[in-house]
């Protein structure tokens, strides 16, 4: 089974729907550059001192920084079935970066038209709680009370990345900048797509037999 895996497919194809499954059914662990750089900051580890700097300044966080996090954290978890990486890498640069480190496995790129990603990211509504944070779709997975969160009661809203000309503008940014990484693992034979609609439970049967 594949260990170190890449989540590749523009906004809303489902990389998180199917990292989430990946997570509850197979074991995996997910490393979110966003949740490291939080906790090493918070830990007070040497690189989170250093990312810190960075990001008190308002400037992007250097790759090297980065992938140090992920290497630590790696180390720190012991034996696991696997490791997905979410939102890194997101450009050639640095991908090249962390092929210089760590060996993925796999990139899973998850294919969705655009008009299906806008339709699923405008009707997406989101739980502001940060202890919850759940995630819903006012026609694939709406909520039992309109507005308001399952789990945790809270009022449902729209984020802003989730209104419709912010999401266009995100595909665009999506095409010019991560888009390369596909030709990037295509050529080093290292990519599956799969096609990222139809129910649920079929797209990750899929990705089982990808990682197989």
């Amino acid at each position: 089974m594949k260990s170190m895996i890449v989540l590749l497919g523009p906004p809303g194809a489902g990389k998180g729907t199917q990292g989430e499954k990946l997570q509850t059914e197979l074991g995996y662990i997910r490393l979110s550059t966003g949740d490291m750089l939080r906790e090493a900051v918070r830990n007070g580890t040497e690189l989170g001192k250093l990312a810190k700097t960075y990001m008190d300044s308002g400037a992007l966080v250097p790759n090297d920084v980065i992938i140090g996090l992920m290497k630590d954290k790696i180390q720190s978890l012991g034996k696991v079935p696997g490791i997905i990486f979410d939102g890194f890498p997101r450009t050639v640069e640095q991908a090249e970066a962390l092929d210089k480190e760590l060996d993925v496995d796999l990139a899973l790129n998850f294919d969705v038209a655009d008009g299906e990603l806008i339709e699923r990211l405008t009707q997406r509504r989101s739980c502001p709680n940060p202890s919850c944070q759940a995630v819903y779709h006012l026609v694939y997975n709406a909520p039992k009370v309109a507005g308001k969160c399952d789990k945790c009661g809270s009022e449902l809203y729209q984020r802003d990345d989730d209104k419709a000309e912010t999401v266009k503008n995100r595909l665009e940014v999506y095409r010019k900048n991560t888009f390369p990484l596909i030709g990037y693992y295509t050529d080093a034979k290292k990519i599956c797509t799969i096609p990222g609609t139809g129910d649920i439970n079929a797209i990750f049967e899929q990705v089982k037999k990808a990682i197989q």
